[in-house]
């Protein structure tokens, strides 16, 4: 993730969208690459990634994850950090994955994007 703040004028239209839709995730909840794609009508969870990683340190990136709540590689500490201090339901880490870091609990973290229905584009 880069730390960099680019101007506004400087991103694509499409990061711009998927930036402001992970604006919107409340603390503690989570939408998957997917579900930002799906709530845009637009791309897929691949170009959501690719916008995640090349512009997403201005956003909450810990708050758009994989669909099984696997904490994204090479961030885990720093995402977990987030989740603990927001109050995002995990899941401890199973012994098929070595005893690592925990999941997010995409059952109860993920989040539907309801903001929408009230006006929200």
């Amino acid at each position: 993730m880069s730390e960099e703040s680019f101007p506004a004028d400087a991103l694509p239209e499409y990061a711009e969208r998927v930036l402001d839709v992970t604006d919107l995730i409340p603390p503690g909840r989570v939408m998957t690459y997917g579900d930002v794609a799906e709530w845009l009508g637009e791309g897929g969870p691949r170009q959501v990634g690719r916008v995640m990683a090349l512009y997403g340190g201005a956003v909450p990136w810990w708050r758009v994850v994989r669909s099984d709540g696997v904490l994204l590689p090479g961030h885990e500490l720093r995402a977990l950090d987030h989740y603990r201090a927001e109050g995002t339901p995990l899941r401890e880490a199973s012994r098929a994955t070595g005893g690592h870091a925990p999941r997010v609990d995409m059952r109860r973290a993920r989040w539907d994007g309801g903001v929408r229905a009230e006006g929200h584009t």
